[in-house]
Formats: C-alpha cells, sequence, structure tokens
C-alpha cells in the first residue's frame, strides 16, 4: 500500500518552514481507496513568493485546522503505507519535521517519483513535475497546490509501475506486507484479488515469483491454481506466500506481459512459454510465371515469414479463409494438390490464375493486399485498445515492423506526435512470440482501432 503526498509550505528558513496544505492519496498500486486533503494553519507567515506560487495566502489559512489537528489523521492514512511523493526527501522531511515539534517520531519508508523516473524513464528534459507529466502526457490541473500536484504524482506512479519491467517496486511491496497464517492465507488472498483481465504474480515467502500468469478473470484463474489437485499444483499452493497483480485493461496487453515476463523471470512452476508457441508460418515465393505463391510450412527463426500460427491445422484454415475472401486460388496457395484447374476456379470463387486465366500482375495485386493486410512488416502504426479504466485507451506501438512496446494515455489529452507517443510507452522485447501474439490477436479482433503513423511528425 502507498500514501502518494503532496506538500505546500510558508517558505522560509530550512527545518523551519510550516505546511499550508496537505494532500493525501491512499493507493493499493491500482486505485485510490482513501484520501485526505487539507489546508493547515501554519502558525507563521507565508513568504510573498510563496504565495504567487500557490496563491494560498495568510487570509486563507486563518480559519484553517492547525497541524496538530490533523496529525492523527495523517498517521492513520498513513500506516502500513510506504510514502510517495515527487522529491520524496523535501516532504517527508517537512512531515518529520511537524511531527518531531508535537514529540511524535513519524517514521515511513519512502519512495521518491523523481528518482523512480530517472531511473525508468531517461532522457527527459526536466523532471519537474509540471515539465515531466506535459512531456508525459498525463493531465495536471491546479499546479502547485497539494492535491492537484499530488493527482498527477498518482498518475505517474502508475505509469512507473507499469514500466518497472524488473518489478522492483512490486516486488518491494510485497515484501514489506505482514504475512499471513499458513493456514487461512489462500482465502485471504483470494479475497483481495479482482475479477478483472491482467497478470498475476505468485510469491514465495521470500517474495520471489514462483509462477505467472494472465487471466481475463484474475479472481477466478487464481482459484483454480489454489482448487487444483494435481501433484505439482498442490506443491505450489504450499510455497505461495502472497499474490500480486497488474490489470492490463485488455487481453492483449496481458498476453505481451505474461509472455515477456515469464522469459525474464523463469519461474520456477511456469512451463508454457518458455518455447515458442507457435509452430507454423505464412510463406511466399514467386514462381517461373510470375505468380505469387504461397505457402505454410514449419517456423523457421532465420526464414522472413508474413505471419505465424499456433499448429499446421490452424494455418490452413485461416488461409483458407483469406483464400476465399481475396479470391485466390488454392494451388497457388498450397491447398489444392491436384492438376490442371483449383477447385475454386469450378466454382467461380478463383480468377483462373491456376490455368493463366488471370494475368500474375492482376493476381500478385490481390495477394499483395492479403499480405500486406496480415503482416505489419515495415509499417509504422499505433493499435488503440481499451485501457484499464474508464478515461484511459492502450496503445502498442509498431515502428519500423517492429514491436516497441505498450502504454496508456488518457483520453482528454491528444497523442499526435511520434515522441510523446515514445515517451509513454513502456519498451517490451519484439521477439517471436511477441510478433505472434499480436498478429493473432489483430486476427481475432478486427474492430481494433489502427493508427498509421508518419516518423516524419
Amino acid at each position: 500500500m502507498y500514501a502518494i503526498v503532496d506538500i505546500e509550505t510558508t517558505g522560509g528558513k530550512y527545518n523551519e518552514e510550516g505546511i499550508t496544505e496537505i494532500a493525501i492519496y491512499k493507493y493499493d498500486g491500482h486505485k485510490v481507496v482513501d484520501q485526505f486533503i487539507s489546508l493547515v494553519n501554519p502558525e507563521q507567515p507565508i513568504q510573498p513568493f510563496v504565495v504567487g506560487l500557490t496563491g494560498i495566502n495568510n487570509e486563507m489559512l486563518r480559519n484553517a485546522p492547525k497541524f496538530y489537528e490533523v496529525a492523527k489523521r495523517i498517521v492513520e492514512i498513513t500506516t502500513d503505507c510506504v510514502l510517495v511523493a515527487h522529491n520524496a526527501k523535501f516532504d517527508y522531511r517537512i512531515l518529520r519535521t511537524e511531527f518531531r515539534r508535537l514529540g511524535f517520531d513519524f517514521e515511513r519508508r519512502s519512495l521518491c517519483t523523481v528518482e523512480l523516473s530517472k531511473k525508468l524513464i531517461p532522457g527527459q528534459q526536466s523532471y519537474s513535475l509540471g515539465k515531466l507529466v506535459r512531456a508525459l502526457g498525463i493531465p495536471l490541473s491546479d499546479r502547485h497546490r497539494a492535491s492537484g500536484d499530488a493527482q498527477a504524482t498518482v498518475k505517474l506512479f502508475k505509469m512507473l509501475m507499469d514500466k518497472d519491467v524488473e518489478k522492483d517496486i512490486l516486488k518491494d511491496m510485497v515484501r514489506a506486507e505482514p504475512k499471513k497464517s499458513l493456514d487461512t492465507k489462500l482465502v485471504y488472498i483470494l479475497e483481495e484479488l479482482p475479477s478483472i483481465t491482467g497478470v498475476y504474480y505468485l510469491h514465495n515467502e521470500n517474495s520471489d515469483i514462483i509462477y505467472i500468469g494472465k487471466s481475463k478473470n484474475i479472481k477466478k484463474r487464481v482459484n483454480q491454481h489454489f482448487t487444483n489437485d494435481h501433484p505439482k499444483a498442490r506443491q505450489m499452493q504450499k510455497e505461495v506466500a502472497s499474490v500480486s497483480y497488474e490489470a492490463t485493461g485488455n487481453e492483449l496487453i496481458a498476453l505481451l506481459k505474461e509472455n515477456q515476463e515469464i522469459k525474464q523471470n523463469k519461474p520456477k512452476y511456469n512451463r508454457a512459454l518458455k518455447r515458442d508457441i507457435f509452430s507454423h508460418a505464412l510463406y511466399q515465393f514467386t514462381d517461373e510465371k510470375g505468380y505469387i505463391n504461397l505457402k505454410i510450412g514449419k517456423a523457421h527463426p532465420r526464414k522472413k515469414n508474413i505471419t505465424t500460427f499456433n499448429n499446421l491445422r490452424s494455418g490452413k484454415n485461416i488461409l483458407a479463409k483469406w483464400v476465399e475472401d481475396y479470391q485466390l486460388c488454392e494451388r497457388l496457395a498450397g491447398l489444392d494438390g491436384t492438376s490442371g484447374s483449383c477447385f475454386s476456379y469450378t466454382i467461380k470463387s478463383c480468377h483462373g490464375a491456376c490455368i493463366e486465366k488471370e494475368s500474375p500482375e492482376e493476381y500478385n495485386e490481390r495477394v499483395q493486399q492479403l499480405i500486406d493486410s496480415h503482416s505489419y512488416d515495415n509499417q509504422h502504426m499505433l493499435v488503440i485498445d481499451r485501457g484499464r479504466e474508464i478515461d484511459e485507451k492502450s496503445a502498442l506501438l509498431i515502428e519500423e515492423g517492429e514491436f516497441k512496446g505498450v502504454g496508456y494515455f488518457n483520453l482528454n489529452h491528444q497523442i499526435n506526435h511520434i515522441d510523446i507517443i515514445r515517451s509513454i510507452i513502456t519498451p517490451m522485447d519484439n521477439n517471436r512470440d511477441a510478433q505472434h501474439i499480436i498478429q493473432s490477436y489483430l486476427r481475432k479482433n478486427k474492430k481494433l482501432k489502427i493508427i498509421q503513423l508518419s516518423l516524419n511528425e
């Protein structure tokens, strides 16, 4: 659990500043579960430059509660939380100073989003909150007011957790959580899990990830793990101490994250995805008469393909549908081994390329349309899908035919420049499995919004 904090102060000498406003959002890694926002009477005048910066003046604070009146609420909302702030050293120091004046030793673990941003989003022109969130497309209202800045920090922290592919933030949180008793741990774990689409991580007592999975319903899928009587499942049930999860909003990002993180973390109980998840691919060649031929064969890492299939049977079924859709020749697609005209020609769905009644130029034009539709080779595009919240969308970036990664953006922010797109994207590996996952998903979900990009924007 995290307490995301922003504090406005009077300014003045070091360690003599007073708090004028405080905002705390209690964040469980997925959503805000509690909040506290209040002006505070600092019992000292505000420096003129601070009044100009924040708009908070002495008159506004005359009837505001003093710090000792809000101290109990601050302790309550931050208990068992990691304190998160943009420039956390400042906010944490101010809080400790105020509590010290009351004779209370306020201690919390802390995380700084400035330091995290420098590590996870390198190369930004500025890491000040205003300039950073603007560059990342994060909405910010009421700049230099505690609530506005804290809300922007929540959204920034959410993006940083997405970009933390090593899961250091997540593992650190799991390590800090109190361990449940062995007798009732599985029941307690299930109670805390949501029925959403995403990736889940099973941890042992040392916080190590022992299994990674994805599901459209995390709670239901983890329940299946916990009720499975298979010997390996029973062993995993004994070892699991906690479950964390990451909402993805849609199945495509869940599949991609599962694929990448199993390869990166190599959990002991994962067997799937350690090898390629597809076996066959669609290839093209031009015959001596100038016709483009299609052929399904075993996937080869050094042979360039159009697209990939889970298995031979799946590939043939999909290709047969494409042959029908594009009115192609079954023989030139490798689906008819007879001599003479193919069966499709007899039912008028092939224009006669098999017996040279249709010219190579005319036939190849339709074949090329098929290839262009089902291969993103050399393409520059964004695939837009559902986000994790109502006001959010996900974006998957492909540049020059290479999968670059995924990210999220707020619907109120226009993603209109390639540099903004690159800044919100969490880089991911462009391996063969990732390409297969994307192509398979696009085949099954034809209504997805796809934006063709110009890299010169």
